[in-house]
């Protein structure tokens, strides 16, 4: 097909580790309701129940990086006018490679895990982080959070009670090839590591957003991974959420971390760029 411009009507939404698009359940139905086409892409081979997920927690640990940004970009670059990215915790790493790709119209990644070169690692990130950093094994292996290790890293304004039910519906393992490669230990290995982005490079227009009380991807990585595009001459913000945890997608007052994220990224969406659909 050929060039396509235009305002967006569709929004593409990148779950994070530890989850699957099940994690969108309420956003979907959201934007759906005010006319958005809304696309919730799984991880390759993710694209099955939770459940199902956790009784075959290989397809997890095997997965890679780059072979899941291609896999989101196919999905992507099939809509016939750039569309809205939104991603969630390391889905916002990937937002920012995809938009780094120049791909999508806006980007608004909430929660996010840093790209390389941002070297904030604030304690609550190190503790949350420690279930799957403290064997070297785990990093061939998928690794999950105990309830208790959820609650503590996703859900912390949330009681035992109410986060056990979010840990009980949503939750999976992730690869732990993905926690040692890109979490705290990836600036001291040598080279550019898969989450590299040419911060001084234009794109689409993207927005942070970061929530006050989240332990795992806490508001100073966000600070931090923000200001590495100062000298990129595409927009870039940043907006922290009082009294939010990490768990953004499902906590109580979704809705407004949704509309939020949907009103910027309509309003600073980029329409003049060409965009050829495959």
């Amino acid at each position: 097909m050929g060039a396509a411009t235009g305002q967006p009507d569709t929004v593409v939404l990148v779950h994070g580790l530890w989850m699957t698009p099940r994690s969108w359940e309420g956003w979907i139905a959201h934007y759906e309701a005010q006319g958005c086409t809304v696309l919730a892409p799984a991880y390759p081979g993710f694209d099955i129940e939770v459940e199902a997920l956790r009784e075959n927690p290989q397809v997890i640990a095997d997965l890679t990086v780059p072979e899941t940004v291609d896999h989101l970009a196919k999905v992507i670059e099939s809509v016939e006018t750039p569309p809205i990215i939104v991603g969630h915790s390391f889905g916002g790493t990937l937002t920012q490679l995809l938009l780094a790709r120049g791909l999508g119209s806006a980007g608004v990644v909430i929660d996010s895990a840093p790209t390389e070169g941002v070297r904030v690692n604030p304690l609550s990130q190190a503790k949350s982080l420690f279930p799957a950093l403290k064997n070297p094994a785990n990093r061939r292996r998928a690794v999950g959070f105990t309830s208790e290790q959820f609650h503590y890293a996703f859900t912390n304004t949330l009681t035992a009670e109410e986060s056990r039910a979010v840990w009980e519906r949503y939750a999976i393992a992730a690869p732990g090839s993905w926690v040692w490669e890109y979490g705290l230990f990836a600036n001291f290995k040598p080279g550019h590591q898969a989450t590299w982005v040419d911060y001084t490079a234009d794109r689409a227009p993207l927005l942070f957003v970061a929530g006050e009380k989240d332990h795992i991807m806490p508001p100073a990585v966000n600070r931090s991974n923000a200001k590495h595009y100062r000298r990129s001459p595409a927009l870039t913000e940043y907006r922290e959420l009082p009294g939010r945890d990490h768990w953004a997608c499902a906590a109580p007052g979704w809705q407004d971390v949704a509309d939020l994220s949907l009103r910027w990224a309509l309003e600073h969406a980029r329409t003049d760029q060409p965009w050829t659909v495959v």
